[in-house]
């Protein structure tokens, strides 16, 4: 179950965290490490601190953007030191429960796990596209963790689920396709064509487009309409562009 969950590192600048990142995720059984334009890569550095895991950190892939590292995957959670008291209203997942809904849908498509750069973390952009923000229950006066150390405790949590699963007659289920969630990439383009659809009824003003995207994201998260579902919203959009004079949708 382990092998369907990618363990995603975006714009690392220091080399040996992608090497500690290839042993934490090898000690757990996890092997699939995506690298979001790093700094430095490939590295002696990095391939110093991988140690045993350089065959996780030589079949690591490297992508140009997020958006390309989880276009196939149905469930993306990011990381973040941020405080569960953080106005973002994003939903947010403990460390165990991060690691059993990776665990339960993977079975059905590929899923990720997103890492910000060491100094920043995640971006709010970068969070955007997020459906869960996970967070790990530290002390609250200091809860910054190094990026290795942070990767390390949720391959754990991820391994230690595994093994529940291995161990209970309930074992994750793959949906039936029809009732399976949407890819990355196709809410994206759902969320492109609800934005023009906005703009072409005047509910988004171009000039001043204020937050009304990034709210409608973070409730379409928190929702999680199956693949049906965001094909009647389609459609819904589709049928208002033309009351509107706009003939059909152009993103896709």
């Amino acid at each position: 179950m382990l092998s369907n969950i990618r363990i995603i590192l975006i714009n690392t600048f220091h080399p040996g965290n992608i090497g500690s990142a290839a042993r934490a995720m090898k000690t757990m059984g996890l092997s699939d490490l995506c690298l979001v334009t790093p700094q430095r890569y490939p590295d002696p550095d990095a391939d110093a601190m991988a140690a045993g895991a350089m065959d996780v950190l030589t079949n690591a892939r490297i992508f140009s953007s997020l958006d390309e590292a989880i276009a196939d995957c149905s469930l993306v959670i990011g990381t973040s030191a941020r405080s569960r008291n953080s106005t973002s209203n994003r939903p947010m997942l403990e460390a165990d429960a991060s690691a059993e809904a990776l665990l339960k849908e993977s079975v059905n498509c590929p899923v990720a796990l997103v890492f910000g750069q060491e100094t920043m973390g995640l971006t709010n952009e970068e969070l955007e596209k997020c459906h869960f923000h996970a967070c790990i229950d530290a002390n609250p006066d200091y809860p910054v963790l190094n990026v290795a150390s942070a990767i390390q405790i949720l391959c754990y949590e991820l391994r230690k689920a595994s093994v529940h699963f291995s161990r209970t007659t309930i074992q994750p289920q793959a949906q039936p396709q029809a009732d399976s969630y949407p890819l990355q990439e196709e809410l994206e383009r759902f969320y492109q064509h609800l934005e023009q659809t906005l703009t072409d009824i005047d509910f988004i003003i171009q000039q001043h487009p204020g937050k009304v995207m990034k709210r409608l994201r973070r409730l379409f998260n928190r929702a999680r309409p199956e693949s049906k579902e965001l094909n009647m919203l389609r459609g819904i959009l589709s049928s208002a562009q033309k009351a509107s004079g706009v003939k059909g949708n152009t993103n896709d």
